[in-house]
C-alpha cells in the first residue's frame, strides 16, 4: 500500500504535507527536509518559515481550498537558520477535508542554474555552426545576386551586424566614386555618411541605417547626403531594411538614388514660384495704385483748351514724352499737374507699363518711408508681410511724385541715392533690388525757394528739374473756360444720367469772370453742382461768391443745424482750395486759422470724404 512518505519521495522537488488547522508539517520528503534544514525534525510548524507576506500565504491557502490547487512566487520563505529561500509554491488539496494540503516547493535559484547550464551547452554546441551559417549566408547572397545587383539603376550596398560593408553594386560604385576594394569589409558610414550637408558631424548611432541593423527597423529617408570619394556631396533618398538569416538579424541592405538634379530643379522651381508670387504682389499693388489714380482723376482723360498756354504745354509734353528725362511740373492746386504727368507717360516708350502716382502729402511721415522703399516682414512694429515700395512698383514704368515739396527732408537724400543708383533696399532688408524707372515730380510751391531756405535738397531739385513744365492757373487762361465748362458739364450729366442743360451767355460770362482760386478742379465741382440744381433746361451757376465788404445785408438768424452745415461747407471749400492738403504751409488748417489736429478731428466728426472736395 502506497504511504504518504513514499508518495512524497516520488516527487522530484521538495514536497511536504501541511495540516493547515494545526500549522503542522505531518510529512516531508528528504528534499524538503534539506531545504528547510530540518533533517532531524520531520514534524515541524510551517509558519516560522514564512519570512514575509503572511497574508499572501493565507490567500494562497484559501485559493487551494476553493479551487483544489494554486501556485505563488511572491511569498518569501526561510530555512530554520533564517536563511532566505526563493521558491515557487504549488499547493494541492488532498484528502476529504479542506485542511490537508500538499506543498511542492521548487527552488527557483536551482532551476535558474540548470537553465543556464543547459543554455550554455546549447550555445556552445551551436555557436560555431551558427556563425559559419551567417558567414555562408552573405557569401551565397553576394554570389547569387551579383548580376541582378549590378544591373539595377539604384545604388545598393549591404552591411553586416557590425556595420561592415558586405557588397556594393555597380551603380553605387559609380555614384560614390569608390571601388569595391575601397569599401568591402570597412565601416561604410565613416566613408560616405559621416557629415551632414551643413558640415555637422553625423554620429553613427543617429544614422537610420545603423538603426536598421541594430534595432530591426525599416527606415525610408527622403533627403540626406552621401559623400563621394572626391569629397563632393550628392543628395540621396534611400531605404534601409534589416535582413535575416534563419530569423537571426544578420545586417541591413541599403537602396539609394541620386536626387541631386531633382533637388536643384525643385530649388529653381521654388525660386521661380517666389518670383511669381513677388510679381503677383507687385501687380496687385500696382493695380491698387492705378485704381486710386483713376478714382482721383475723375474722368480727366484729355487736356482741354486752345489758349496759347495750353498749346505751349502740349508742345512741351510732345517734346519731353519721347525722352527719358526727369520732369518737374509746377503750378497751383487744381491746375492739372497729374493730367500732364499722365499725358507724358502715355506718350513715352514706357506707356505699356504702369504710371505709379504717389502723393507725398497724403501719407504720414512715419509711413512714407515704407511706402517709398518697401518693407520686409518684421522690419518695424506693424510690418506683418513683405511689401514692395512705389520705387519697385514703378520698375520699367513711370513714378509720379505728386506734392514732392511735402517729402520729409530726411528722406530726400535716400530717395536721391535710390534714383541715381537705380537700386532700392526695402526696410529691414540688406539686398538691393535694381530699378529702371522714369521720374515725374509735381509741386505747388517754388522748390528753388525751398532749397534756398534749406527745406529741400538742392541735389534732388537738380535731379528732378531736367525739364520744367509750368501749369498756369485758370485765371491766366480764361479763354479755355468755355471749352472746359462744356466738357465737364457733359461728363457730369452722363454720369448722373440727367438731361444736358443749356449754358446761357450770362452764365458763361459769369464763369469767365470768376477768379477760380481752385482752378480746374473747382470749375468741375461748379459744373457738377450746376447739373444737379439746374431746372427748366437752363444751367444754374452757384459760385458761392462772398458779398463785398461793407454791403448791407438783412440780418439772418441761423439754427444750430444750419450753422453746422455752414461749417461743414466751409471745411469742404478750404480742402477744395488746397487740394486736400490739411497741415503745413498753404494747408487748409492754416487757411482757416486752426490747428491741423482740430481740422482732422472736424473732418472725422462731420464725415467729410475726399470725393466731396476733389
Amino acid at each position: 500500500m502506497l504511504t504518504l512518505d513514499s508518495m512524497l519521495e516520488a516527487v522530484p522537488h521538495a514536497a511536504l504535507v501541511l495540516d493547515t488547522e494545526r500549522d503542522v508539517v505531518v510529512a516531508a520528503n528528504q528534499l524538503a527536509a534539506r531545504l528547510f534544514a530540518r533533517t532531524h525534525h520531520p514534524s515541524f510548524r510551517f509558519a516560522p518559515h514564512i519570512a514575509a507576506n503572511f497574508a499572501g500565504f493565507v490567500v494562497f491557502l484559501d485559493e487551494v481550498a476553493h479551487r483544489g490547487r494554486a501556485w505563488r512566487r511572491d511569498i518569501p520563505l526561510q530555512d530554520s537558520d533564517l536563511l532566505p529561500l526563493s521558491c515557487e509554491l504549488r499547493g494541492t488539496l488532498i484528502g476529504q477535508g479542506a485542511h490537508m494540503v500538499m506543498l511542492t516547493l521548487i527552488d527557483l535559484n536551482e532551476m535558474s542554474r540548470h537553465d543556464q547550464i543547459a543554455e550554455a551547452g546549447e550555445v556552445q554546441r551551436l555557436g560555431l555552426l551558427e556563425w559559419q551559417r551567417a558567414q555562408a549566408f552573405f557569401s551565397e547572397l553576394e554570389r547569387q545576386n551579383q548580376l541582378i545587383l549590378n544591373a539595377a539603376g539604384e545604388g545598393i550596398y549591404g552591411v553586416n551586424a557590425d556595420g561592415k560593408t558586405t557588397f556594393v553594386n555597380r551603380a553605387a560604385r559609380e555614384m560614390l566614386g569608390w571601388s569595391a576594394q575601397d569599401l568591402l569589409g570597412r565601416d561604410i558610414h565613416s566613408m560616405i555618411h559621416h557629415h551632414h550637408l551643413s558640415g555637422e558631424i553625423y554620429p553613427a548611432h543617429d544614422c537610420p541605417i545603423y538603426q536598421s541593423f541594430r534595432y530591426e527597423q525599416v527606415n525610408r529617408i527622403e533627403d540626406e547626403v552621401f559623400w563621394r570619394k572626391d569629397g563632393k556631396p550628392i543628395r540621396v533618398e534611400y531605404v534601409s531594411t534589416p535582413i535575416y538569416d534563419q530569423n537571426v538579424l544578420a545586417g541591413a541592405v541599403v537602396i539609394f538614388r541620386d536626387i541631386t538634379e531633382r533637388k536643384e530643379n525643385e530649388s529653381k522651381l521654388r525660386n521661380a514660384m517666389e518670383q511669381v508670387q513677388a510679381l503677383r504682389e507687385q501687380l496687385e499693388q500696382e493695380n491698387a495704385y492705378l485704381q486710386e489714380t483713376i478714382a482721383t482723376e475723375r474722368a480727366h482723360h484729355e487736356i482741354i483748351g486752345s489758349s496759347p498756354a495750353i498749346l505751349q504745354l502740349l508742345s512741351k509734353i510732345d517734346l519731353v514724352a519721347r525722352t527719358e528725362a526727369s520732369v518737374l511740373i509746377s503750378g497751383e492746386a487744381g491746375t492739372g499737374k497729374a493730367l500732364v504727368a499722365s499725358a507724358i507717360h502715355k506718350g513715352s516708350a514706357r506707356r505699356r507699363r504702369s504710371l505709379i502716382h504717389f502723393k507725398c502729402s497724403a501719407i504720414t511721415t512715419d509711413a512714407i518711408e515704407a511706402e517709398l522703399f518697401g518693407q520686409m516682414r518684421g522690419a518695424f512694429p506693424g510690418a506683418l508681410r513683405d511689401k514692395p515700395g512705389v520705387l519697385e512698383l514703378a520698375h520699367n514704368g513711370t513714378l509720379f511724385l505728386d506734392d514732392v515739396d511735402e517729402l520729409p527732408l530726411n528722406l530726400q537724400g535716400r530717395l536721391l541715392h535710390a534714383l541715381q543708383e537705380r537700386t532700392v533696399t526695402r526696410l529691414g532688408d540688406t539686398r538691393a533690388r535694381e530699378t529702371d524707372l522714369r521720374v515725374i515730380a509735381a509741386s505747388r510751391r517754388n522748390l528753388e525757394t525751398l532749397a534756398r531756405r534749406g527745406r529741400f535738397r538742392e541735389e534732388l531739385l537738380m535731379f528732378l528739374n531736367v525739364f520744367p513744365i509750368t501749369c498756369l492757373p485758370l485765371r491766366d487762361r480764361r479763354e479755355d473756360i468755355p471749352a472746359l465748362a462744356t466738357h465737364f458739364l457733359k461728363l457730369s450729366c452722363k454720369r448722373l444720367n440727367i438731361k444736358l442743360p443749356m449754358i446761357s451767355k450770362l452764365s458763361m460770362d459769369k464763369l469767365v469772370a470768376y477768379d477760380w482760386p481752385g482752378n480746374v478742379r473747382e470749375l468741375q465741382n461748379v459744373m457738377d453742382r450746376g447739373s444737379i440744381i439746374s431746372t427748366g433746361g437752363k444751367l444754374q451757376i452757384d459760385l458761392a461768391i462772398a458779398p463785398p465788404q461793407g454791403a448791407t445785408a438783412e440780418l439772418t438768424v441761423l439754427s444750430e443745424a444750419q450753422m453746422e452745415t455752414a461749417q461743414r461747407n466751409n471745411l469742404i471749400s478750404a480742402l477744395r482750395r488746397t487740394g486736400g492738403k490739411v497741415a503745413g504751409e498753404d494747408g487748409a488748417a492754416q487757411l482757416l486759422g486752426i490747428q491741423p489736429t482740430t481740422m482732422y478731428s472736424r473732418i472725422k466728426k462731420m464725415q467729410i470724404s475726399a470725393d466731396e472736395w476733389r
